[in-house]
């Protein structure tokens, strides 16, 4: 049976730049501070506008990349924790932006393992012959949700969209090869946002407590996304007998740069052959693993037939890792 397989990606990030200079002096803080532990120099702010815009803009590109019109997509899946509102979804504001009437979507909740569970979600729709054209977004304007009063998670977040054209694969052996995903809801305490939902809708009292933000036990999450995140890459690679030497490129989520290196020890991937942007735009949440993609293959560093393994950890806790053989 063929898998499907990345036809075409694309990376929106808005104009606006903001250096860590931006919170120095209201969070306490130094440029030294961030970088060291973070690995962030800046990240993008969309000042005008919502998520759907940065899918919008990703999708575009995408499309473009492959010479198709919005017309041809069947099934658009927006990966976000920042809709731009409940309903209608996302996605119905990305179809109808796109132009794309000829597709019916959906949003997907997972966190910074979004776009993970929503490209497991789109090869169903391939593998099964229901579809032939199907975009994957992530997408997430985290500016939007971010207490800027918070020295824990001000630092962490930007805004960014990136999307992939899923196809079915014209080669055997190309294209989406493996994938696992986890969850554990016992997550929940250490990284969430409190109020918003049906639980503690909006009121005086949610505002003024702050409950509108995200929160995060910092040490808890880390502790949990090191050894998740290391245990679910070297799973995927057992599974598909693949040793460090093996993999071109790791793909792993844009939160933190210690998570990233203690991922890629675990691996015995050597850093020179891990994507990295998190120091120009931050964790984008649902966009980085996407956005790595899209802006390693525009400089010709990501090749056909390379084997690329992606790795994500998020709130939840979700956690999980594809194998790809990039097919472009």
């Amino acid at each position: 049976m063929k898998t499907a397989a990345i036809t075409a990606v694309g990376h929106y990030a808005p104009d606006k730049v903001v250096p860590n200079s931006t919170y120095t002096a209201y969070l306490q803080t130094t440029d030294e501070w961030i970088v060291s532990r973070t690995g962030i120099r800046e990240r993008r702010f969309l000042e005008e506008g919502g998520t759907s815009d940065l899918a919008v803009g990703a999708a575009r590109r995408a499309l473009a990349m492959r010479g198709i019109g919005a017309e041809e997509v069947e099934l658009i899946i927006v990966a976000t924790v920042t809709p731009d509102m409940f309903f209608p979804s996302t996605a119905a504001l990305v179809q109808h932006k796109l132009g794309a009437k000829n597709a019916w979507g959906f949003d997907l909740s997972g966190a910074c393992s979004g776009f993970l569970y929503a490209l497991a979600t789109g090869v169903q729709f391939i593998q099964s012959g229901t579809y032939k054209k199907v975009l994957i977004i992530g997408a997430d304007k985290m500016t939007s949700i971010v207490d800027f009063e918070d020295r824990n998670t001000a630092i962490l977040f930007g805004d960014g969209g990136a999307a992939v054209l899923l196809e079915p694969s014209e080669e055997e052996g190309y294209g989406i090869i493996d994938w696992v995903n986890y969850l554990d809801g016992s997550g929940e305490e250490a990284l969430h946002m409190k109020a918003g939902g049906s639980r503690n809708p909006a009121t005086h009292e949610t505002v003024d407590k702050r409950w509108h933000y995200i929160h995060q036990d910092g040490k808890a999450v880390f502790k949990v996304a090191v050894v998740g995140m290391a245990d679910v890459s070297e799973e995927i690679m057992k599974r598909n007998n693949l040793t460090g030497a093996d993999v071109a490129w790791l793909v792993p989520h844009q939160a933190n740069m210690r998570i990233i290196r203690a991922t890629a020890d675990r691996m015995g991937v050597d850093m020179s052959k891990v994507m990295i942007n998190i120091d120009r735009y931050g964790n984008t949440t649902a966009a980085t693993i996407p956005s790595c993609l899209a802006e390693y293959y525009a400089d010709g560093r990501l090749k056909r037939g390379d084997n690329v393994v992606l790795a994500a950890f998020g709130a939840g806790y979700t956690w999980g890792a594809t194998y790809i053989k990039w097919s472009i």
